[in-house]
């Protein structure tokens, strides 16, 4: 499995591209490789494939929903933060898209998963901090760890 963040140069967002390489039988995705893309859209179409989506936007909202965030800190070492209107978090992490993806590599492509973060509160033509882009990494790492794609 390989994760990849993809920070925007001028907007407070970024993408996370997680390719998926082994099979989830749990999802009916069984033949990730797959020689053409329009192979893998008939993939990205599949109940199994939306069930996987709508599991990874509620793994994402209870991960972002953290009251706190300390660097190197595994988004699965602490306490879920009960769901609030207010937050005292100095980063406020939205989902802005949750969708399907064709990677390619060594000569086939496979399924993935592009999710588009921001942190609204920020100035709108600028680039997020390091210290977001980290959050927005462990995230990544912590849902790919919750939904078995490693």
């Amino acid at each position: 499995m390989s994760i990849r963040i993809i920070p925007d140069e001028d907007k407070p967002s970024a993408a996370i591209e997680i390719v998926l390489e082994k099979p989830l039988p749990d999802y009916d995705l069984e033949q990730m490789e797959q020689p053409t893309p329009r192979d893998v859209d008939g993939i990205l179409v599949t109940q199994g494939f939306r069930d996987l989506v709508d599991d990874t936007r509620g793994v994402l909202i209870e991960l972002i929903s953290k009251q706190t965030y300390q660097p190197g800190l595994d988004a699965d070492d602490t306490q879920m933060a009960p769901l609030s209107l207010t937050s005292h978090d100095p980063i406020h992490l939205e989902i802005v898209q949750i969708t399907g993806a064709i990677c390619p590599g060594d000569g086939v492509y496979r399924p993935g998963l592009w999710i588009v973060m921001r942190e609204p509160r920020m100035d709108a033509n600028a680039p997020l901090p390091t210290i977001v882009l980290g959050r927005i990494e462990t995230i990544a790492h912590a849902l790919a760890k919750r939904l078995d794609l490693e």
